[in-house]
């Protein structure tokens, strides 16, 4: 796959493509395949309803300094993410939607629709709409996502944080990856 129709160099275009920091553009590139591994913190609320999403959408539970390993695997305009945390793995496919220059992830049966909004230090991710089961779910429903990658120390990190309404927390995870060798 060429980097021009790589998903996130062409959300981004080539002029801020080029200006990322070098591991935000070596995991987020064009390779067929992409291993790395790292560390978290993952932070969650307690709430009965949280801990449910958490479960139902496979996100991390809850616990600092977990070994992260974490794969990238694009074929046919399709990203497939696997996130093994110490105690939990979560899964996601993106795409970008084929209505606006917006990416797509879905997580179990929640589909989210993202704007990607970059600086020369890394990339937000910015939370415009959602579905469940292909249902619209209303925005205020949402809360607040803060979603951002960007580069330390030659290492990429990421830093998530999604709170719902009423509930809080539903998870907080950050961190860093190195990208390994292939096996």
């Amino acid at each position: 796959m060429d980097e021009a129709n790589a998903l996130f160099p062409g959300l981004l275009g080539d002029t801020a493509w080029q200006a990322l920091p070098e591991p935000v553009r070596r995991m987020h590139g064009n390779a067929p395949r992409v291993a790395a591994r790292g560390m978290a913190d993952v932070e969650g609320g307690t709430h009965l309803v949280v801990r449910v999403l958490r479960t139902l959408l496979g996100l991390p539970s809850p616990g600092t300094q977990q070994a992260l390993a974490f794969s990238i695997e694009r074929s046919n305009g399709r990203e497939t993410w696997t996130r093994g945390f110490a105690r939990s793995q979560m899964r996601s496919v993106l795409v970008r939607d084929a209505e606006a220059p917006h990416l797509l992830e879905r997580l179990g049966p929640i589909t989210l629709r993202l704007a990607l909004q970059h600086d020369a230090t890394g990339i937000d991710w910015h939370l415009l709409a959602a579905s469940a089961w292909g249902m619209p779910i209303p925005r205020t429903w949402l809360g607040k996502v803060v979603s951002r990658c960007s580069a330390r120390d030659g290492r990429y990190t990421f830093d998530i944080d999604t709170r719902l309404p009423l509930a809080g927390r539903l998870v907080t995870y950050r961190g860093w990856l190195e990208i390994v060798p292939d096996d």
